[in-house]
This record gives structure tokens, sequence and C-alpha cells, in this order.
């Protein structure tokens, strides 16, 4: 079997190149130069990297430790590219703290790498993010790709007090305190972005192994995040929900906005997908249907880009299917939008625990071929 892009498909990055912070009222007073980072992880080889998301169980309860830990060892020993996992609080089954789940995943693997599909900055210390990911940058030999992102939910926002107006901001102003600290600058990092006067400046320490800094993706929904992306020159991280119609022009959105010096500089073209493969067409149908009531139910409780997605065809936003419509599905992302990464959100609805084992099988099989 080929491998799914894991071990034998890492690189040591290339180092990125980041520009100088700008301060509150730069953020806020006038559009600015992009943060100049450089992203690493494209493959020149034109395989695709094949990664996971948790199938099985949740860190809330919904499942002990050992199912997550057992996941990702499984993940290694199948050849997959990397392991993600989202941040959520406050909701069944979540996962509020990623960067310790992955710690864990970092002492029980070699070469897989460790993601986070949307580490959420508004809501953490500039520094706290500095430190924690620079250790376990450190911890799994320089495995790490930071996914970041914003949040949207507005109970998140009022239990750590941060108001959701200032969400962009606070996220664009962490984003830099945290860079310039692994450049090893001093720096004074603020919550929400404003310098403290009087406060001596610190330098972070450890810096991570990767460097200057772990690979950065920013997940994003709706026009002003996607351009705040490419104004940073940050690879975009696609969501599972939108349509693959709407990625097409989100990436488009997303390349107007990057500096005109970099739009010839190849980013990596990450996307999440629900993906379930099977030989039994029972069990695929059975599949669909509870995907299909799961994105009713989604369109009738959200707003806005959520929404449309839930009311897109099922196969606008998840691959289901015996492996040859799987291998075709893919494809169609591949040219449509120039996939290098997929991110498999293997959980479904109507499924058995055996049966999304043999999934995560066979997609390895997959991943080997593409």
């Amino acid at each position: 079997m080929g491998r799914a892009g894991g071990c034998g498909g890492r690189r040591t990055p290339a180092r990125q190149r980041v520009g100088r912070a700008h301060t509150r009222g730069e953020l806020e007073l006038r559009e600015h130069t992009a943060l100049a980072v450089v992203s690493v992880g494209v493959p020149t080889d034109n395989r695709l990297r094949f990664g996971l998301t948790p199938w099985e169980g949740a860190a809330d309860g919904g499942g002990p430790p050992a199912h997550f830990i057992g996941q990702v060892e499984l993940a290694e020993r199948l050849g997959f590219h990397s392991f993600w996992l989202p941040e959520s609080h406050f909701v069944a089954q979540s996962y509020p703290a990623p960067l310790l789940l992955l710690a864990a995943a970092a002492v029980r693997t070699r070469c897989l790498r460790l993601g986070t599909t949307s580490y959420l900055l508004p809501v953490r210390h500039p520094l706290h993010v500095a430190e924690e990911v620079g250790v376990l940058d450190q911890l799994s030999g320089g495995r790490v790709i930071l996914g970041v992102g914003r949040g949207f939910r507005r109970t998140l926002f009022e239990a750590f007090d941060v108001p959701p107006s200032e969400k962009r901001d606070r996220f664009e102003a962490a984003l830099e305190v945290i860079l310039r600290a692994w450049r090893g600058e001093p720096v004074i990092g603020d919550p929400d972005g404003e310098s403290a006067s009087g406060r001596p400046p610190v330098r972070v320490t450890p810096p991570p192994q990767q460097q200057p800094h772990p690979p950065i993706w920013v997940a994003a929904f709706g026009p002003k995040a996607l351009a705040q992306a490419g104004r940073l020159n940050l690879p975009y991280l696609a969501s599972p929900l939108e349509p693959l119609a709407q990625l097409v022009e989100n990436y488009a959105l997303h390349r107007e906005a990057l500096p005109r010096d970099a739009r010839d500089v190849a980013l990596p073209v990450p996307v999440i997908r629900t993906l379930f493969v099977s030989h039994d067409q029972s069990c695929l149908e059975r599949v669909r249907t509870a995907l299909e009531e799961q994105a009713q139910a989604l369109s009738q409780q959200a707003t806005g880009v959520l929404r449309r997605a839930g009311d897109a065809a099922l196969d606008e936003w998840a691959l289901v299917g015996e492996p040859e419509e799987l291998v075709d599905g893919i494809e169609r992302y591949r040219e449509a939008i120039g996939l290098t990464h997929l991110i498999a959100r293997v959980q479904v609805p109507g499924a058995t625990p055996d049966e999304l084992t043999r999934s995560v099988h066979l997609l390895a099989e997959l991943a080997g071929r593409l």
C-alpha cells in the first residue's frame, strides 16, 4: 500500500520571512502591509498530503483519551501525513485544550504532523500561545502546523470577556506579538494588542524547533476573514461546510487580497472535508441520509455562511462513496482549487465504530494513489 504522505513525505521546512509588528493605531486607521509570512509545506512532488481528524470519542467524556491516542497511533501506522484537532468550548464533545492532547500525541508518534484546525487567538494571551506552541513544537521534533482562527459563537466571547467586535483586531495583534516573540525579539504582549507602558519587555523561550516558526494557516469564514488572511500572506484553511463552488470563490478572494509581490509564491491549499468510504451500498446510503439530516438541522439553526452551507447538496461539501468515487471527487478539488492538503473529517453520523475504522483504512489506501 502506498504511503499517505506521512513519514516518507516530510521535509525540513524552508525559512519563513516575517515583517515588523504594527501598533494598534495602525491596525485600526490604515490598511497596512502584510506580516510577510512565507508559508512552508507546499508539496513539490504533486502528491496530496492527507490528514485526519478524530473519529471516535471526544475530550469531554464522549470517549476516553485512550481512544484519541489509539487513533493517532493508527494514523501514523497507516502513513497519514497529519492529525488535526479543532478547538471548541461549552458544547457537547468539546475540545477546549487541543495543545494538551497534541502533546500526548507527540510522545506516542514519530513523524505524524500535528495540527490545530482553528486555535482561537482572540481569547488567549499571545505570550501564552507563543510559549505553549513553542514547547509543543520542541516536544514533537518540529511537527506542528498551527491553524488559527477567530471564533464565531457569542457565548465564547462572553465567557472569555472579549467584545465580539474586537475579534479581528485582537487576532491580528496577537499574531504579530507571537511572531515577534518567535523571532527572539523583546515583546510586551497585551491581550487586546495594546502596548503596556511601564512594563519591561520579555523574551519568549523556548523558540519553536521549526525556524523561524511553524507553518501558520488561517481558518476563515466570509469575505472579511478571507481578506485578512490574504493581506497577512497566510494560507486559508477551508472549512468542512462550504460547498466546492463557494471554495472556488473564496480562494479567488483570498488571492486578490495577497500582497502583490507574494502572488507568484505558491501557498498551501488545505481543505477540511467530510469523507467516508465503503464497499457496502447499504452503509453508504445510511451515512448519506444521516449527513443530509444533519445538514438540514444546521441550516435551520444557522445564519449567513453556515446556513448556505447547510442548504447545499451533499456532494458539494462531502465525499461519500466507494473508493473510485472518492478518487474522482478528490480530483475535482485538485482541478478546481489546486488542493494540496486534504484534512478528512471522518466522524460521520449513521456509521458504526467498525465501519468508521474500515473507512479510515480505505482512505489510507486511496491516499497512497493521490
